[in-house]
């Protein structure tokens, strides 16, 4: 798959939290256009390869924006530049440093599982189509 033109967010695909932020991120992406992987899928290792990304790990988020890696709090950023109003304003947080979004996300990160333990995520007929691996 070429990388240019192309969205798609990687996610831990075992994880409740990380299914239900996909969900979300599936109704209100307005360009309908971002695709999904679950990390631990070969699609991923074989992109993340092809195209000499450091190999993913598996407790952070990554979106991939016409070739160029966002992981962490920037990953999350930059996905809410696709997403409805008001959701998209959420890019307005880029103005704090990035160690300190960074530390948020680490910390939501190592609590997530229980967060949103049983969160079972099952994409629509129309979304399934979305979905990579």
């Amino acid at each position: 798959m070429d990388m240019k033109n192309t969205l798609i967010l990687f996610y831990d695909g075992d994880c409740g939290f990380c299914n239900r932020s996909v969900s979300f991120v599936l109704k209100k992406d307005k360009t309908k256009k971002i695709f999904f992987a679950k990390l631990e899928s070969d699609f991923t290792k074989k992109t993340f390869n092809k195209n000499n990304w450091n190999l993913p790990d598996m407790s952070t988020l990554y979106f991939i924006d016409n070739g160029v890696v966002f992981k962490k709090s920037s990953a999350i950023l930059r996905i809410s530049c696709y997403l409805k109003m008001p959701y998209n304003f959420l890019f307005i947080f880029k103005i704090i440093p990035k160690f300190l979004r960074d530390y948020m996300y680490d910390f939501v990160s190592k609590r997530r599982n229980k967060i949103a333990n049983r969160f079972c995520f099952i994409p629509s007929k129309d979304q399934k189509n979305r979905f990579i691996a």
